[in-house]
């Protein structure tokens, strides 16, 4: 998305800051949000919750609920890598898969969506490390269930 708000976040390697990486989060929220509400209609899907966080595993995701996740960080990507993600997880919506359905019905609403995936393999990393440290330490915890 390339907002000039955004060129005081990390640049050269360095990483986020906590507070920088909430800002993030803060500032996708709305960007999400408006992308959702544009091609959701047009597509005849109405997603559940909306929820946009740092992740260094997801781009994106769906649940049965029809609940989306996004990444804060697609706001540094080209706007095209954001719209494809968007419609990627909407098109969840209608297939809870990746069959042949789902590829049909996400290149006739972004037939660019390949050029978004292949700019998302070569540069995703690079955006993921600038997660701050803490985050990519944190581990998952475990809960067991006895009983």
């Amino acid at each position: 998305m390339q907002d000039p708000e955004l060129t005081y976040y990390p640049k050269d390697g360095k990483r986020f800051t906590e507070e920088e990486r909430k800002a993030l989060v803060k500032k996708a929220r709305p960007i999400f949000l408006e992308r959702v509400s544009y091609y959701a209609p047009l597509m005849k899907v109405a997603p559940g919750r909306i929820t946009v966080r740092t992740q260094k595993t997801r781009w994106g995701s769906c649940t049965q609920d029809g609940n989306l996740n996004f990444n804060a960080l697609l706001l540094l990507a080209p706007q095209e890598v954001l719209d494809s993600v968007v419609v990627h997880e909407l098109c969840h919506l209608k297939y809870m898969n990746h069959s042949k359905y789902f590829y049909f019905e996400l290149k006739r609403f972004y037939p660019e969506y390949k050029q978004a995936q292949a700019w998302l393999k070569e540069n995703g990393g690079s955006l993921i490390k600038m997660l701050p440290k803490e985050t990519l330490r944190r581990k998952r915890r475990r809960f067991w269930l006895f009983g």
